[in-house]
């Protein structure tokens, strides 16, 4: 086989997966995936399991082929690494790969970036003194870090969403072709109470009329961006706009003009790191159901910004 044959082979995602559970010998296996390549031969994985083969299985669920532009590449570490236990989060901060370390876990599964910009480029950090401590911490410990975004927001069921909605206590009521949830009419004071009581928020920042009755909930977890909120809500006429984060300048300008014009539009912004956190829950209960030798433990990341 040619050198360019061999590479393309090894780095093509398996025909089949099979993992080994912990009570059986070095080589057994049990079938976990689906065919995700056309001429790539079975493999066993064996016991320890690695940080690629996690990655690896996760992703056969998703797609017959790994995306070709994505964001969800490992950041710190290696993909041969033996897994000793895998922390879930939506921030890799020094605080939870902290927590890491002394949990005795050398993978963290992160839904956001590690180095503070999407790509997590670093070749503009490399003399930063904060971004040398966070991946000397990580060398240091042979941690290794993925970011699982694109991915989880492909899988089937999106894995954020319809954790977020599943949490709200509205799955019977959501539709997550038009992301709109119709629920019985509730106040926006209510609807605001309810919503932090069940995603464990303490604050949030709102636009509208505390009295107003909501009925049709439109719910954009994350930070979707102002023109596909807008639009959104110009072709759903939703009471509300639920969402995790907003350019202020866009989204909130919009609301605030719907109002003057007469329509009954509110707002509730909850943060990107809370509308988001349930996704990592929901990693952490596909690793035990997928790979229930591995020890696995949600670390939320909390809220980097505080309220007075």
């Amino acid at each position: 086989m040619k050198k360019n044959q061999f590479n393309k082979l090894n780095n093509l995602y398996n025909r089949r997966t099979f993992i080994s559970t912990g009570s059986k010998a070095l080589g057994s296996a049990i079938l976990a995936g689906s065919a995700v390549s056309s001429f790539a031969e079975e493999v066993y994985i064996s016991d320890p399991v690695t940080v690629g083969q996690i990655m690896d299985t996760f992703i056969s669920e998703v797609t017959s082929t790994p995306l070709l532009t994505t964001v969800d590449t490992l950041k710190a570490g290696d993909r041969h690494y033996p897994v000793t236990g895998i922390v879930t989060t939506m921030f890799a901060t020094i605080e939870v790969i902290r927590k890491a370390i002394d949990l005795k876990c050398n993978f963290i599964i992160a839904h956001e970036p590690t180095f503070y910009n999407h790509l997590d480029d670093t070749d503009w950090l490399k003399d930063d003194e904060v971004y040398r401590y966070k991946i000397n911490l990580l060398n240091q410990h042979k941690i290794s870090v993925w970011r699982n975004h694109d991915y989880i927001h492909r899988h089937q069921p999106d894995g954020v969403k319809s954790t977020v909605i599943e949490k709200l206590g509205w799955s019977q009521h959501f539709n997550s072709a038009t992301n709109i949830a119709i629920v019985p009419s509730i106040s926006l004071t209510s609807l605001i109470t309810q919503v932090k009581q069940q995603l464990g928020i303490q604050t949030a920042r709102y636009i509208g009329n505390l009295n107003q009755q909501c009925k049709k909930i439109l719910v954009m977890p994350g930070a979707s961006g102002g023109k596909r909120q807008i639009e959104a809500m110009s072709q759903q006429k939703p009471d509300v706009l639920i969402c995790g984060e907003i350019q202020e300048w866009e989204t909130a300008e919009y609301v605030r003009d719907a109002q003057a014009k007469g329509d009954q539009l509110s707002l509730i912004v909850l943060g990107h790191i809370a509308s988001e956190e349930p996704g990592s829950e929901y990693i952490s209960n596909w690793i035990k159901k997928v790979f229930p030798p591995v020890a696995v433990h949600h670390i939320p990341a909390g809220n980097s910004l505080k309220f007075m």
